[in-house]
């Protein structure tokens, strides 16, 4: 028995055409018959999943602490193949049967197909019932089957469960190819998609399936997707064994607390509440194998297929990015094909529910009868929300992800190009990258200058400096425009550009402070600019400042002084730049009256004296008109303090 704490888990899935004798191989590898409905023992055939367990020891010789397998036996049989693909949909390894009586038959060649369309790399060939004979035949043709493959150089294995042969070969070759795959990722964004949902009594709701993306604990919250339904952990187990905490591509049952069994079903996803986006519509990169017959039909624009994801089927309508057909009648002269040769083409599939769906998932499409595989295909985003598919910006950011589907700057690169900005916190997170890899990404982008950064947001730095030089032209045609205004009105600014996220403007307001520009109140001007009258309003100006020179103390009502709509444009405009201050609604004085008025006061009031309204008028010689509004502002503005009819310094 390996040593379980240091133990790495993996997942193997059985593939491989009906009567192959896949469930006997795995009953001779674990001991287990994953045949458990009575209509599989009752026709001899594996119809819905079965699951099993394997334990593996180290390979001798090396620091090795062994495998922790979890097995998932598919039926073979064509009327099958849903449940066969749910099997598969989330697996490190591939054990291929063929049988040494029938060699490689259309399940076979249908189950290898599935297979390289969800991305599956390694595999295991177990040559079965070669009792019966036709041995180096069969691996001859299994060779030349998987040529041109991602299993070309797979190992084939003789086996036979009647006298046990090559099982134990089989093992060893199996702990050689779990030896030789990473470690399950964990980036902290845990989902297992449903493969199973039934009912303890005592217990409650159960389901199982394979985890992947992050750790699972007992008590965690989670949420049931597309359902949104919020659930918790009361407990999990891997094979029969009680956890604290699942790690990833482990086979898991978990006992949900107040949950019942008909809210949830197979194909449902478990995720953490905080990465549980759902969408309607996926952009995608489609790949039609070149092994699938020569007579099957294109996959026309529109058309209604089967999409498997996850452990789910849902109907899915197909719209071409790029022509009517795919594969098109002359594939070398599509505009915008990725890759002719491999017969990839960009897409967008619209969804009959919604899935939860990670940027570079896998899946596979089925003809509208369910009975043929017709294509595979990866997600490129997995939530474009209302953005048009063969608009420019879409376009782009597909080409760009469909070259790379898993470079995670590519990915965060095409997403700012497209959107301009981005909340860090939000950036990716339906994608296979852990938080702290995509700040570190971030960094790593910004210090190249590719992207601009804040604390909160991720700016493309072509449209940032594009925002910046709007901004820019609007502060100077409103110099131009209004010079007798202090600058550009903030609330304007903000409007003009269209900036309806507080952290994008506020990283902009902070961008042109350091660059050049100023901010006075809710104002935003170039340095060294300083606000003057427009020509039509000098007049009217220097009319205003000669009537409040020529009566320094004592100045002409407001009234008196707005007469017409150009003197009264011109007093604001004096006002607000601060050469005039509005003493109250009636009277306003110059700022030199102003600074005598104060000078005369305080001496008046210098060391703690007090005086009456009368006693500062007579100080200051100015009229009653002026001194009683004139104290009530010194009041407002902290420089004196009325107490009864007496005034004091502050």
């Amino acid at each position: 028995m390996p040593d379980q704490s240091r133990v790495r888990h993996f997942i193997l899935a059985t593939a491989g055409h009906v009567d192959h004798g896949k469930t006997a191989l795995v009953q001779a590898l674990t001991g287990i018959d994953t045949d458990r409905l009575p209509e599989e023992k009752a026709r001899g055939i594996t119809i819905d999943l079965g699951f099993a367990h394997l334990d593996l020891p180290g390979r001798a010789g090396v620091s090795d602490p062994g495998y922790s397998v979890g097995v998932i036996d598919v039926p073979g049989h064509e009327d099958f193949v849903r449940n066969m693909i749910t099997g598969v949909g989330a697996i490190d390894l591939a054990l291929v049967v063929v049988a040494a009586d029938d060699g490689w038959m259309p399940q076979t060649e249908e189950h290898l197909q599935i297979l390289t369309y969800l991305g599956v790399t390694r595999a295991v060939i177990a040559l079965t019932k070669s009792d019966l004979g036709n041995v180096e035949t069969r691996f001859a043709e299994i060779r030349r089957q998987l040529q041109d493959s991602p299993f070309a150089r797979a190992p084939i294995v003789a086996t036979s469960v009647h006298d046990k042969r090559g099982i134990e070969q089989l093992k060893n070759a199996l702990t050689h190819e779990f030896a030789r795959l990473p470690p399950p990722g964990d980036f902290g964004k845990p989902r297992l998609f449903v493969d199973r949902v039934f009912t303890i009594r005592g217990s409650g709701t159960v389901v199982t399936g394979s985890l992947s993306g992050g750790r699972l604990s007992r008590g965690d919250n989670v949420v049931v997707q597309p359902q949104n339904l919020p659930a918790r952990i009361r407990g999990l187990q891997s094979h029969n064994r009680a956890l604290e905490v699942a790690t990833p591509r482990r086979r898991l049952a978990l006992n949900l607390a107040d949950l019942a069994p008909d809210g949830i079903a197979r194909g449902s996803t478990i995720c953490a509440s905080k990465h549980a986006v759902v969408a309607c519509v996926v952009d995608v990169l489609l790949h039609r194998s070149p092994r699938l017959p020569s007579k099957t039909h294109p996959i026309r624009n529109g058309a209604m297929l089967h999409l498997h994801f996850g452990s789910g089927r849902i109907a899915a309508r197909v719209q071409l990015r790029d022509g009517n057909e795919f594969p098109g009648k002359d594939d070398s002269q599509a505009p915008g094909r990725v890759d002719t040769a491999a017969s990839l083409a960009i897409a967008r599939l619209r969804l009959s529910e919604p899935v939860s769906a990670f940027i570079g998932d896998r899946f596979i499409l089925r003809d509208s009868s369910a009975r043929l595989t017709i294509a595979g295909g990866v997600v490129l985003d997995a939530a474009p929300r209302t953005i048009k598919l063969r608009s420019h910006k879409q376009s782009r950011l597909l080409e760009r992800r469909a070259a790379a589907p898993d470079d995670l700057e590519i990915l965060l690169q095409s997403q700012l190009e497209r959107d301009g900005f981005a909340a860090r916190g939000e950036l990716l997170l339906n994608a296979p990258f852990s938080a702290e890899t995509i700040a570190a990404s971030l960094e790593s982008l910004g210090k190249r200058g590719l992207i601009f950064l804040e604390e909160k947001i991720a700016v493309d730095a072509e449209w940032w400096e594009s925002l910046r030089q709007s901004a820019a032209r609007l502060i100077d045609a409103e110099h131009v425009a209004h010079p007798e205004r202090p600058g550009l009105d903030l609330n304007s600014l903000r409007d003009a550009l269209h900036l309806e996220n507080p952290d994008l403007f506020s990283a902009l307001l902070r961008a042109l402070t350091r660059d050049g520009y100023r901010q006075e109140g809710n104002a935003l001007r170039r340095e060294g600019f300083r606000a003057s009258l427009p020509p039509h309003l000098q007049a009217a100006g220097e009319e205003i400042r000669a009537a409040l020179r020529a009566r320094l103390l004592d100045p002409p009502a407001r009234r008196e002084l707005a007469t017409s709509p150009a003197t009264i444009q011109a007093l604001r405009f004096l006002c607000e730049s601060g050469e005039v201050v509005l003493v109250s609604d009636e009277l306003a004085m110059t700022a030199e009256g102003i600074a005598q008025l104060k000078a005369a006061i305080k001496e008046q009031l210098r060391d703690g004296k007090s005086a009456t309204v009368s006693e500062l008028r007579q100080a200051s010689r100015t009229t009653r008109r002026v001194i009683v509004p004139l104290l009530e502002y010194f009041d407002r503005i902290g420089l004196t303090k009325r107490s009864g009819d007496c005034r004091t310094l502050r």
